[in-house]
This record gives C-alpha cells, structure tokens and sequence, in this order.
C-alpha cells in the first residue's frame, strides 16, 4: 500500500523545489542565445545557448531523479497515476499541434502557394514560365535533386517501425513480470534509433553533396529539412528516455503493477514512429 493509500487517498504533494524556476532560466538562455546568433552575434550566442544546455540537463537530471526516487518510495498512489497519464498524453498532444503546424506549412506551399504563383499573368509576374511542379526550389530557386523513397528512407521506415515492435514486446514483458526480456527490448529498441539517426545523417550528407539539396534550395529544401530534421531530434530525446528506461530496467524499477514509466516511453515512441510514417508519405512518396 502506498502512503497515498495509506492516508485515505489523500494526493500527495512534493516539497517545494527549485526546479521550475531554474527549467525557466534555462529556457530563456536558449532563447537568448538562438536571438543572438540569428542576429550575428555568434560568440555570446554560443555562450549563453551553452549554458542554457547544460542547465537543462542538470535540471532534468534531478527532477526526474526526485520523481524517481518518490515513486520507489512507494508515496503514489491511484490519484498521482491518473495525473501522470494526463500529463504525458497532454506532452504528446502538444507534439501533435507542433508537427501538425509543419505539414500544414508542407500543404500550403505545395497545394496552394506553388499553383498560385505559377498562375500569375505572366505581363505581370516577374516568374513568367514558372510551373506548378513539385518538389520545386521556387521561381528562382537553384536545381537540385529530390530525395526518392526507395532507398534510406525505405530502410529507416522499416528500422522504425520494427523499433515499435521491440518496444512493445518489451512492454508486454514486463506487464508479466519478465524483467531480462524486457531490458533486452529496449536495448534493441535504442540500438534500432541509433541505426536510423546514423542513416539519416547518411541521408543528409549525400543531399548536400551529391542532390544539391541544402536548407537553401528554396522552398523545398527547407520544408524537408525542418521536417525531417525535426523528427530526427524527437528521436534523439525518444533514445535519451529509452536510455533511462533501459537502466531503470537493469535496477528491477519496473514489475507488473508499477511500469508507467515504461509506459509513457512507448507511448512517446509511437509518437515517432507515427510521424515518420507521414513524413515518408507526403515528403518522400507523394
């Protein structure tokens, strides 16, 4: 019986702390410091968005750290379980409108933007010729080469989705008290995410030097690396709390009654591997 339960149900309410206040400081210095470099003010930027890391790596650390700590002490109960499930479903809510907001961006310039400056009277547009063809760098862009879906993005399409898989499988495992199998799961499921970012970072590399394809190739270019570069850092942070997960999993964290943590992890995971499937719909396919 948790202490929650113990005190008739009562929710259970942490001492005051210091994160929130600092997690702010933390958030204005990245800002600070990707509005200095924008402006050309690199040297202080490089500074200030440093510093801005690192605190938010020290704050994440302990506060998690502290929600660990609480739950093995065993001080949650029903209430707090209901909480955290609202809270992660909200966090991925708001990963939604975010990513929802980008391809709105994708359709407005290929269904709406492209077909209506190529209809322009050409004694009026000083784009006379230009077509409504897609992928395109706009009127005056430079020529490149478009990414095809038969190739890495294929490959990293089937790495993702089979990280789902192992995801599951794991959580499934765990839910029977299969502590070994499900350790071994995420570790599959963190070695697929690192193969695919590996690719990825593949995928750009050829883009810039053989496609011609760069954050500059109009707007093309960088719709699908926002996109996709987008995608790439939530894999990242998926990999970071899969990491967390995996070592909580080797400390015997998670039993059959007490796995949210592992929970909300594949939740976010979904998430991911969700986008990516419209990623490679409507950027690389269509």
């Amino acid at each position: 019986m948790s202490i929650s339960q113990a005190h008739g149900g009562h929710y259970y309410l942490p001492k005051p702390s210091p994160y929130p206040a600092l997690m702010s400081t933390a958030l204005l210095l990245l800002g600070a410091g990707g509005a200095l470099a924008v402006n050309g003010y690199v040297l202080p930027a490089g500074w200030l968005a440093g510093a801005g890391g690192l605190l938010v790596v020290y704050v994440l650390s302990g506060w998690v750290g502290d929600v660990i700590r609480e739950n093995r002490r065993g001080v949650y109960g029903e209430k707090e379980g209901v909480s955290f499930r609202w809270g992660m479903g909200w966090f991925i809510a708001s990963e939604v409108i975010f990513f929802s907001s980008l391809f709105g961006v994708l359709f407005y310039e290929r269904n709406i933007a492209v077909p209506w400056l190529a209809s322009l009277n050409s004694h009026y547009s000083p784009w006379a010729g230009f077509k409504a063809v897609w992928p395109t760098s706009g009127p005056a862009g430079a020529a490149f080469t478009p990414e095809h879906a038969w190739g890495i993005p294929a490959l990293n399409t089937l790495i993702l989705l089979s990280s789902g898989v192992t995801v599951t499988w794991g959580l499934q495992q765990i839910t029977k008290g299969h502590r070994r199998a499900a350790t071994w799961a995420v570790g599959a499921t963190i070695l697929l995410g690192g193969v695919f970012l590996a690719l990825q970072c593949r995928e750009f590399y050829l883009a810039y030097t053989e496609l011609h394809l760069t954050l500059g190739s109009g707007v093309y270019g960088a719709t699908f690396f926002i996109l996709t570069g987008f995608h790439g850092l939530h894999v990242t942070i998926g990999m970071i709390m899969l990491s967390v997960i995996f070592g909580r999993c080797l400390k015997g964290h998670f039993g059959p009654d007490n796995h949210f943590g592992f929970e909300a992890v594949s939740w976010y995971w979904h998430f991911v591997d969700v986008v990516w499937l419209m990623l490679f719909i409507f950027v690389y396919w269509l």
